[in-house]
């Protein structure tokens, strides 16, 4: 077998090589459970519905009115615009990046526990910056909003904690092995 000058076996795919597209992907899939959850089946809040209080002085489009809930659908496809263009942009990099057993590297923890640590870090980017110092929105609006906002957070934390143990308990696949054969001791 060979082995690299570190000790560790020559590998196909470095778990290090899909960090980048992994935490790409998590942050667009992120942000469409977050778009598709919040903004459309649940309605708790679109990308402007607290303008009113806001830190930036946007113009308020209350999302009661149908010329506010326009506006407000706009500013919401721009958000899934901005989300579609991350998994692309993942995916394009996952692509070019592995070139060998690309079918056994969907199923394998190292890229799961990126996409997981992506959505977390989605999340805090997102609640940090939209629901604490923008104040556009917040995750459900009203007396509780801010315990709604710290939920959001603690699990964006909590998603960005598990992906990274998740990814560390992964293996990278072997070269010659057929696509989507584990290596010895199968992949993780």
């Amino acid at each position: 077998m060979a082995t690299t000058t570190g000790g560790a076996p020559a590998t196909g795919v470095d778990p290090r090589s899909i960090r980048l597209p992994g935490i790409v992907l998590g942050v667009g899939l992120g942000g469409f459970v977050d778009g598709i959850l919040l903004h459309q089946l649940l309605q708790w809040h679109h990308m402007l519905t607290s303008t009113n209080h806001d830190r930036i002085g946007v113009k308020y489009y209350d999302p009661d009115t149908v010329s506010g809930l326009e506006m407000n659908t706009v500013w919401d496809g721009v958000f899934h615009t901005v989300c579609w263009l991350s998994v692309l942009l993942g995916l394009a990099v996952l692509y070019s990046r592995v070139t060998e057993n690309r079918r056994a590297v969907w199923g394998s923890r190292v890229l799961w526990g990126w996409i997981l640590a992506g959505w977390g870090l989605f999340n805090l980017v997102e609640g940090v910056l939209d629901h604490q110092i923008l104040g556009i929105h917040h995750v459900h609006g009203g007396p509780h909003q801010a315990w709604w906002d710290a939920a959001f957070l603690v699990l964006g934390a909590l998603f960005l904690v598990a992906g990274y143990l998740v990814q560390r308990g992964g293996r990278p696949l072997r070269p010659g092995t057929p696509e989507g054969a584990a290596p010895a001791g199968g992949v993780a």
